[in-house]
């Protein structure tokens, strides 16, 4: 939700509880003994503008704590003028009040959090059967949210079967580094056939994406592009985010810096990652052994070799425009038993361990022979829990 721009002070309000006691160091006493008929309103007239300034001067000192980014220099404030200690006190009061039911920040923008402990541990307790994701993906985000002045936006291209966590990651990511996770305006999340259906409108898609890209970053100075199916994006719209991806000298050192994140959530690739881990588990190894470059450079192949895709033909592969290719293995029973078990936890219900076993034997296990892999992932858990409900 939008900050609230600042309101004009309601004067009598502040004039009752900022302007210092009579005689209290700061204070100020202008007047002066009447001397006929005029001089009570003109000395009347002289307290109104000494007081309707350093009203101003209030106001200005409370915008500062409560909204650091529009904070102004106050002009108006006479040279050596300090604050009164009772007015500090009652300043200090308002900001208390003020912030007990709006958003305050220390300093920045209110709506970023990037709460790093908070992805690592989502990424360690909630994520389940992903080790490659799960490091990559803080390692990457953490690291370059950390930069000073990147040259560039980040780029994350997940990959792998439906169900096993690419979206879930996308969520976390958003809940972790800003306040109203997905509902914040520095997230917009696209998919591809509900955004941009129809081929024959991707001029229109372009100019309508370019917008949007636009008009959030400079709303905020960091955000998150989530491309749901981006195997199934027109090569026209991911050519419209090369000029992001490109390394870009800055134009002004001093400027706050930019910072955007684009994830690419695709099926493609699922499958050669799953043969990975099928030959590997036949073999007797662990699906924990497996290496970010024993799978990648075979991912990124079947990206490129696919001809039921234009996302392994377009710019963004072709140039080396993704920072990284993030493998989602699949999820075998015993996974599938913690998504629901945290299915369970999330609505706060009890649940047994045969209830658990049952939901995952519900679902269907590829190979025939081996039935290994659940093909769905931990898709619809959330709905199969209720089968089981009193």
């Amino acid at each position: 939700m939008p900050r609230p721009r600042p309101l004009r002070p309601p004067l009598p309000l502040l004039l009752l509880l900022l302007l210092p006691r009579p005689g209290a160091p700061g204070a100020r006493d202008d007047a002066s003994p009447p001397d006929g008929a005029r001089e009570p309103l003109r000395g009347l007239r002289e307290q109104l503008r000494a007081a309707a300034a350093l009203s101003r001067r209030y106001w200005a000192l409370l915008r500062c704590r409560v909204w650091p980014d529009d904070c102004e220099r106050d002009a108006e404030a006479p040279p050596g003028w300090s604050l009164p200690l009772l007015g500090q006190q009652y300043l200090a009061i308002l900001t208390s009040w003020y912030c007990s039911f709006q958003d305050c920040c220390d300093s920045e923008d209110c709506r970023i959090s990037n709460n790093f402990t908070g992805l690592e541990s989502d990424l360690s307790i909630r994520l389940h059967g992903q080790h490659l994701a799960r490091e990559l993906v803080l390692t990457a985000v953490k690291g370059y949210l950390e930069l000073p002045r990147p040259d560039k936006a980040l780029a994350l291209s997940f990959h792998g079967w439906s169900g096993t966590g690419k979206n879930f990651v996308a969520r976390l990511l958003a809940e972790n580094l800003y306040r109203d996770g997905q509902r914040s305006d520095c997230v917009k999340m696209f998919i591809a056939t509900f955004h941009f259906p129809h081929p024959k409108y991707v001029d229109l898609y372009k100019e309508q994406l370019t917008t949007q890209i636009k008009k959030t970053q400079e709303r905020c100075h960091q955000t998150l592009f989530i491309f749901d199916e981006a195997e199934k994006l027109h090569p026209g719209l991911l050519e419209v985010l090369r000029p992001h991806l490109e390394r870009q000298a800055p134009e002004n050192h001093r400027a706050k810096s930019r910072k955007t994140i684009f994830l690419f959530l695709s099926n493609l690739g699922g499958n050669i990652v799953n043969e990975a881990v099928l030959n590997l588990l036949q073999a007797g190894g662990s699906r924990e052994e497996i290496k970010l470059e024993h799978l990648v450079p075979r991912l990124r192949a079947e990206i490129e070799q696919s001809t039921d895709s234009g996302f392994g033909h377009s710019c963004l592969v072709k140039e080396n425009l993704i920072d990284f290719f993030v493998p989602f293995l699949p999820l075998e029973y015993r996974h599938v038993r913690l998504c629901a078990r945290d299915a369970f936890l999330s609505q706060e219900l009890l649940y047994t361990e045969e209830a658990l076993d049952q939901i995952a034997k519900m679902m269907v296990y590829v190979p025939k022979e081996e039935q290994l892999f659940s093909s769905q992932g931990c898709k619809s858990i959330s709905q199969r829990i209720n089968y089981f409900l009193p």
